[in-house]
C-alpha cells in the first residue's frame, strides 16, 4: 500500500492500491461460496475452442445430454459473454432466474440438466455486450460463486472461444476440473488456433480429455453418403501430433441444425443417427474418469 501521511501521521492519503474492507470481505466471502458450491460437483468438465464457430456450444450441450441419458446429474454452465448460445440451443431464452435461499436456482431441462447461462441475464438477445475485462471476470465470479447446483456427478462448462482474459478467469476460477475437451473442425485454419488451446490447458495444468473433430463430412439425408466439404481428420492427426486423445468425429448433419434451431437436443431425439452415436462415443472417456 503506497500511502503519504498528513497531520502528524493521523491522516493518510492512498495511491491506487488500497482496498477498502467492505471490498475484502465481499470478496472472501465469493470465494467461500464458490468453493462450497463447486465441492458439491464431482467432476468439472470445460468445452473449449481455439476459434469461433466450430460448433463448441453444440458439443458441450449434446456431450451434457450423453452424460444425462447415462443416469447421471449434469448442469451446463455457459458462460460466453458475447455468444450465449445455450438457451437457445435448449429453447429455453427468456426463462425466468429465481433465487433461493442457497444462491441463485439453475433452470431445469430433460432428464433433470440444470443450466445457467449469462444469457439469461441479458434484456435481449440482440444486445451487445460491451463490458471490459474486469467487470466481465467479476460477473463470471460472481455466476460461479451464486448459482446452487447442488449435487452434480457433471458440471459442463462452455467456456468463450480463444485463450483470453475470460478463458483464463474461468479456467483459474473453477477448482479441481478433471480436464478440457477441444472442439475443432478438420481445416488447417481451425487446428492452428486448437493447437493453442491445447497450450493454454499445458499451461495452467488442466488435462485435456481429448479433441472432438467437428463438422467431419457432411452425411448426405439422401443416400448416406458422407462428403469431405472441410477434409476429414485433420483433428485426429493433430489429436496425435499434441499427444493428446481423441474423441470422435461428428459429421454435418442437417437433423443437427434442425434440433439446434427448434431447440431440442440433436442426441436425445435422433439417438440412433451416426451423429448421435460419435457423441456417444465422445462421452465414454468422460464416464470412465475415476469418482
Amino acid at each position: 500500500m503506497d500511502c503519504e501521511k498528513h497531520n502528524g501521521g493521523e491522516n493518510q492519503v492512498c495511491n491506487g492500491n488500497y482496498e477498502k474492507p467492505d471490498k475484502k470481505v465481499r470478496d472472501f466471502t465469493e470465494d467461500m461460496a464458490l468453493a462450497n458450491h463447486m465441492s458439491l460437483i464431482k467432476h468439472k468438465i470445460m468445452v473449449l475452442s481455439g476459434k469461433g464457430g466450430v460448433g463448441k456450444s453444440t458439443v458441450a450441450v449434446n456431450v451434457a445430454v450423453a452424460l444425462a441419458m447415462e443416469g447421471k446429474q449434469v448442469g451446463i454452465l455457459d458462460v460466453d459473454f458475447h455468444g450465449p448460445s445455450i438457451p437457445t440451443l435448449l429453447h429455453l431464452e427468456g426463462k425466468p432466474v429465481k433465487a433461493g435461499d442457497a444462491g441463485i436456482e439453475p433452470v431445469e431441462f430433460v432428464e433433470g440438466i440444470k443450466v445457467m447461462s449469462i444469457g439469461f441475464f441479458m434484456p435481449k438477445q440482440d444486445r451487445a455486450v460491451i463490458w471490459r475485462g474486469p467487470m466481465k471476470i467479476n460477473v463470471i465470479k460472481q455466476l460461479l460463486a451464486e448459482v446452487d447446483w447442488g449435487f452434480l456427478d457433471y458440471l459442463v462448462i462452455d467456456f468463450p472461444p480463444g485463450t483470453g482474459d475470460e478463458p483464463l478467469s474461468v479456467a483459474q476460477l473453477i477448482p479441481g476440473a478433471d480436464g478440457a475437451i477441444i472442439v475443432t473442425t478438420p481445416q488447417d485454419l481451425s487446428l492452428i488456433d486448437v493447437r493453442k488451446s491445447i497450450d493454454f490447458c499445458r499451461q495452467l495444468k488442466v488435462p485435456v480429455l481429448g479433441v472432438i473433430e467437428n463438422m467431419s463430412g457432411l452425411v448426405c439425408p439422401h443416400c448416406g453418403k458422407v462428403v469431405d466439404i472441410f477434409k476429414r481428420g485433420g483433428g485426429e492427426k493433430m489429436a496425435g501430433e499434441m499427444g493428446v486423445p481423441f474423441l470422435s468425429r461428428i459429421p454435418i448433419e442437417p437433423l443437427i441444425v434442425e434440433a439446434s434451431d427448434n431447440g431440442k437436443p440433436f442426441i436425445y431425439h435422433y439417438g440412433k443417427t451416426p451423429a448421435a452415436k460419435a457423441f456417444i462415443k465422445a462421452v465414454q472417456p468422460i464416464l470412465a474418469i475415476t469418482p
